[in-house]
């Protein structure tokens, strides 16, 4: 059985995004080939974003620490320290409003 903590996980990120030229920093925590579910750990600098991409699928995001905004389809959600969101299956940007980390879970399909 394998354990990780995320707030230590999450602390080291957002140092590296502190760092990295693009204000964010990941951590994919589980997934892979033999996989069907992907889950990243994902640091973003306030007033970053990951800008608008395609959603991979069935997906959701849990705010671990900050505030984010994730705009799609003309609609936008705030999440904070501890929100869940089910992330809709359009284009979309997500937003760090102050640092922030989530967690992302994607269901792949192999």
């Amino acid at each position: 059985m394998e354990s990780t903590s995320l707030r230590d996980l999450g602390e080291a990120q957002l140092a590296a995004a502190h760092q990295a030229p693009a204000g964010r920093a990941a951590h994919t925590l589980h997934g892979g080939r033999e996989h069907q579910l992907r889950q990243t750990l994902i640091a973003l600098v306030a007033g970053r974003s990951l800008g608008e991409h395609e959603s991979p699928g069935e997906a959701t995001l849990q705010v671990l620490t900050g505030r984010v905004v994730l705009h799609a389809g003309g609609e936008q959600w705030e999440g904070n320290d501890g929100d869940h969101l089910v992330i809709p299956p359009l284009r979309h940007d997500l937003e760090a409003l102050t640092d922030a980390v989530v967690l992302l879970s994607v269901a792949t399909h192999a």
